[in-house]
């Protein structure tokens, strides 16, 4: 059998009492000189007082969620204390730390120093919900793209306000596409490939069907016996009838404008020929002179 074995500790808990002793001997010295001393002692008293005042003041201030006014911290002090002295005084011995006293509105309040605020920055999304204009509206772009503003608002059966267009472009959802070969040339609105992400959709035509919105519970079952839904499509490029968004559409539509006012020339210029009894051949040969 191994006999256990002894370790020695040292025993320094004569060193600590003799510290303890001598700590006590120096503050018991310097109590002796403050009161042998009236002016020392006196001194002593009015900073230790002060400093119990800006305790004071220092918890009521960290305490409040709000800011508080000197009135209010007023009431933890005597009545002939200089409330704005101390605070101006609290202010300093915060003035390199972390937290600041700083005044705002006539009232005080802590607060994390200008200089750190950017270690409490948190960033975070906010998830909004779109009304049920802006639903609607989404759904006739999708499906019936590209669209105008006009025949949203022809399909919806109301007005569309300009808000619920910005909302859904805010979103990065829907895009214009193009402008209408219209008078007025509207915008033609069409959806994104954010919008395809976004709702786990490969292709524009993986929208739901009439079927699969009846078997959803989405359209009612007693549906009109014409009722049809268009097939979704988004084409990259623009449609027949519409204009590029840039200058050029302009340039085209007033070239197209040029051309058929000539053609109407022309023909006011032959059918005044006619009347006149002047043969075409002639006609032509004076506007070439011409």
């Amino acid at each position: 059998m191994v006999p256990p074995r002894l370790s020695i500790v040292p025993d320094n808990s004569r060193e600590m009492d003799v510290m303890s002793a001598n700590d006590d001997a120096d503050n018991a010295h310097e109590q002796t000189q403050t009161l042998s001393d009236p002016e020392a002692a006196v001194d002593h008293l009015s900073k230790s007082a002060r400093r119990e005042k800006l305790r004071r003041l220092e918890a009521l201030l960290f305490a409040s969620a709000q800011p508080l006014d000197a009135k209010a911290l007023a009431r933890c002090l005597d009545p002939d204390d200089d409330v704005n002295a101390l605070l101006i005084e609290l202010q300093n011995e915060y003035k390199d730390r972390g937290v600041a006293l700083v005044r705002v509105a006539g009232r005080w309040q802590f607060r994390t120093a200008d200089d750190l605020s950017y270690l409490l920055e948190r960033q975070q999304k906010e998830e909004r919900k779109l009304s049920k204009a802006a639903l609607e509206t989404l759904a006739i772009i999708a499906y019936h793209q590209p669209v105008t503003r006009a025949e949203i608002e022809e399909i919806r059966g109301v007005s569309t306000s300009p808000g619920t267009l910005d909302v859904l472009m805010e979103t990065s959802w829907i895009r214009p596409r193009g402008r209408r070969r219209a008078p007025g040339r509207p915008l033609t609105y069409g959806t994104t490939e954010t919008f395809l992400v976004h709702f786990g959709l490969d292709t524009i035509k993986d929208l739901p069907g009439l079927a699969d919105l009846k078997a959803a519970g989405l359209l009612d079952a007693n549906l009109p016996p014409n009722f049809t839904m268009p097939a979704p499509t988004d084409v990259a490029s623009l449609m027949p009838d519409e204009l590029p968004l840039s200058d050029d559409g302009d340039d085209e539509e007033a070239q197209e404008s040029l051309a058929l006012e000539s053609e109407e020339t022309e023909g006011e210029d032959a059918a005044d020929a006619e009347e006149a009894g002047v043969p075409e051949s002639e006609t032509a040969s004076e506007t070439e002179t011409e």
